[in-house]
């Protein structure tokens, strides 16, 4: 039983470490990227912020169509099925080519509008419609290889998309700063500048990616024929496991969306620091996004191999210990409060409404923990993805959201109100997830076999 247990938190933080360092990389860069931003005031804070969250929204259907593509080729990992890995990615591919382009259409050709839809301030929307129309360019580059990190990942081969992610991101940042406040012979271009340094980014990532998968012959890598070797029959299953988590993630990222609008329409301070609350909170988060990531993989590739009991086993060891280590994350999340005033030149009423989200944060962070673990843990490696939408999406759509928006444009309430409101979904929807996970209903071998 102790090897076993040993056994178990060594394979997972094997997968987890550099899925952990890949997320802390990328938040880092995205709070730099902030505070870059942040230097210039708080409208420019808002309108790349609000340009961020078309990025966010893009970010998180593809991630559904990658997670529901990761269901398969963890299973398939497990039997060995490589000419199965390779139909799954080509599928993956083909949908998030097709996506990108449509967001990159709209986005180019009417960034003023996209940013209407949230904020009414004037100067917010041309400054984010700047900022969106050069950063839209960057969304297919960012699509394909976003399909093969993921993919890499549920074939545990992990160290390409850190590696990837550490030398694109760090560019990033150079641009970022060279392009934002200007250098030499480089004019100084503000927002633009910020969207320039990510779009270049975003296409040395691709090439690291694509140069080195395919170089080193990794599972994913195959041809044009591999990929689209894929039968309707092979379709039609891919699409009953992954439309649910391509909804599920697009209505949770509409869903993340609309807080912001909520935020937005309220003032531009509460915006201000709720762009700022989260982007140090994804500095944290990142432990619980590889605990899921690693456990997922773990407990898929249990399941293809036929050995259920110990992907229950897995299931059941994520979800207790995920939790448990809330204490000690928090405690890191509010060591890098005080070093908001000295980043960030945002108004003293900011700094107030961000002192009050960091306090219901921290209480709904065991929650969020457990929640993660059961819906990409387990869930999503059981491929029982049509529940995992209910129970990230109902309490979400039908009590949270609702509600903060009655307290902010009827009730006129507190922006700490607002925010716990925004919060309270995390707290209440545990309780169906630990029921799921006790009837075992969550596991489900979707390669067809056994």
């Amino acid at each position: 039983m102790v090897s076993a247990k040993r056994g178990f938190y060594v394979g997972l933080f094997t997968l987890a470490l550099p899925i952990m360092a890949q997320s802390f990389i990328n938040s880092l860069v995205n709070m730099v990227d902030t505070v870059m931003i942040g230097r210039l005031g708080t409208v420019e804070i808002a309108a790349v912020g609000l340009g961020n969250q078309i990025y966010f929204l893009l970010n998180m259907i593809f991630f559904g169509i990658t997670s529901g593509g990761a269901v398969f080729t963890a299973q398939f990992w497990g039997k060995k099925d490589l000419a199965g890995i390779k139909r799954a990615t080509g599928f993956c591919l083909a949908l998030v080519v097709s996506i990108g382009l449509l967001f990159t259409l709209v986005c180019f050709i009417f960034p003023r509008w996209v940013i209407r839809l949230y904020s009414i301030d004037p100067a917010v929307i041309a400054s984010g419609a700047q900022y969106l129309r050069t950063v839209s360019l960057s969304f297919i580059p960012f699509g394909i290889s976003f399909v093969f990190v993921i993919i890499l990942r549920s074939v545990e081969r992990i160290r390409l998309s850190l590696y990837s992610t550490l030398i694109s991101l760090s560019l990033n940042v150079v641009l970022n700063y060279l392009f934002i406040f200007g250098a030499g012979p480089i004019p100084a271009l503000g927002v633009t500048g910020a969207a320039l340094a990510t779009l270049t980014s975003r296409f040395v990532e691709l090439c690291i990616v694509l140069t080195v998968s395919y170089a080193k012959k990794y599972p994913p890598a195959g041809t044009l024929k591999e990929f689209f070797s894929f039968t309707t029959t092979f379709a039609a299953r891919f699409s009953l496991i992954a439309v649910p988590v391509i909804v599920n993630e697009l209505l949770w990222g509409l869903g993340i969306t609309l807080q912001s609008v909520i935020f937005a329409r309220t003032n531009t301070d509460s915006i201000a620091a709720f762009n700022i609350t989260n982007t140090i909170s994804n500095l944290t988060w990142v432990f619980y996004i590889g605990l899921a990531n690693g456990a997922s993989v773990m407990i898929g590739k249990k399941i293809g191999e036929g050995d259920h009991d110990t992907a229950r086993n897995y299931a059941s060891r994520i979800v207790r210990f995920a939790p448990l280590t809330a204490p000690a994350v928090i405690a890191v999340l509010f060591l890098l409060r005080p070093l908001v005033p000295s980043f960030f030149n945002i108004s003293p009423q900011a700094l107030a409404y961000l002192n009050s989200m960091f306090i219901f944060l921290a209480l709904a962070y065991p929650f969020r923990a457990f929640n993660i673990s059961m819906i990409i843990g387990v869930g999503r490696a059981g491929g029982d993805t049509r529940f995992t939408v209910l129970y990230d999406l109902f309490f979400m759509w039908f009590f949270a959201l609702p509600a903060a928006a009655l307290a902010a444009f009827i009730f006129a309430a507190p922006v700490w109100l607002i925010y716990l409101l925004v919060m309270s979904e995390e707290m209440i929807k545990v309780v169906p997830g630990m029921l799921r996970l006790r009837s075992g209903k969550w596991l489900h071998d979707v390669t067809g076999e056994g």
